[in-house]
């Protein structure tokens, strides 16, 4: 078995683990079950304002038109301190030029972040944005990937690495397969899949999205300009 297939099989036995654990929360849910609500509440915002309030606020980003900065950072943390109200949930990179707070001009509590190379789809990622869905309430939820991204372009050239970095070429192959050779067509075709990965394999974010409760999208962000654009 070559170290490839391995690593498939691997990410495979953890996807399986986490569907198991989605499906007992989402019974949860589903049977009326009230997860704990100490960490914080939902927002009075519909999922389709939560997107919006994300996307008005990157274009203020965008324009170099920041208000988040204004806002007084000892209140919001003393306000913060036990409990936090996110709007909304980003799966990004962990690539240093995406601050997904400044990019979407919100700062302390306002976004349930997770980050990971290639922003792709891991058991851990599906558990935390779980947390964000059914316990924070967050309205909606973003797969946010980014113009040259190192992650897509090492899977499209497959080519030996150290350590433990070729884990992640089996989450992107799909994206890279569909691309036919374009970095642009595989970041934002791995978005699109990561995020059609969040609704169908979990059950706690397919019920809330069923429920009218979460909208659940993808887009990319370009480094040039600073703006993201929902694919």
């Amino acid at each position: 078995m070559g170290q490839e297939q391995r690593d498939f099989d691997i990410g495979r036995r953890r996807l399986l683990r986490a569907f198991a654990y989605s499906a007992f929360i989402g019974s949860a849910i589903q049977s009326g079950v009230q997860l704990a609500t100490a960490e914080g509440a939902p927002t009075d915002l519909s999922p389709d304002a939560a997107l919006k309030k994300l996307l008005d606020g990157n274009q203020r980003a965008a324009a170099g038109k920041l208000t988040s900065l204004e806002r007084d950072l000892a209140i919001l943390r003393e306000h913060t301190v036990n409990n936090q109200e996110p709007f909304a949930a980003v799966l990004s990179c962990a690539d240093s030029r995406v601050p997904v707070e400044m990019i979407f001009d919100q700062t302390i509590g306002d976004i349930f972040v997770t980050r990971v190379a290639g922003n792709v789809v891991t058991p851990e990622i599906i558990a935390s944005l779980e947390f964000g869905v059914a316990v924070l309430g967050v309205e909606t939820l973003l797969v946010l990937g980014h113009s040259s991204c190192g992650a897509v372009k090492a899977a499209m050239k497959a080519e030996e690495v150290p350590g433990q970095i070729s884990t992640l070429y089996p989450h992107l192959r799909q994206a890279v397969q569909q691309a036919g050779g374009s970095l642009d067509k595989a970041i934002e075709a791995n978005a699109m899949i990561q995020a059609e990965l969040l609704r169908t394999s979990s059950t706690v974010i397919r019920a809330a999205v069923q429920a009218g409760k979460l909208k659940v999208e993808s887009g990319v962000y370009d480094l040039a300009s600073g703006k993201v654009t929902l694919s």
